[in-house]
């Protein structure tokens, strides 16, 4: 997947902005992130033909998708 349709990078440090999450997530990754919101930004994931989604190495090592609008620099 290209990555010119965003502004992020492979290797990107980002955060997510728990106020935006959306009722998807298991409250377990709910705890992880309100422990710590930090991620490393390691692929891309087309969301629904029309979105992209971002995947992150969260700060105990898990891998989780985000919307893109979720996450902030």
């Amino acid at each position: 997947m290209s990555q010119a349709a965003t502004n992020l990078r492979i290797g990107s440090k980002v955060r997510v902005d728990l106020d935006s999450l959306k009722d998807r997530i298991p409250s377990s990754l709910v705890s992880i992130l309100k422990n710590d919101p930090r991620g490393t930004l390691v692929d891309f994931k087309m969301t629904d033909g029309m979105g992209i989604g971002v995947v992150l190495e969260l700060s105990n090592g898990e891998t989780s998708w985000f919307f893109e609008d979720e996450i902030t620099r």
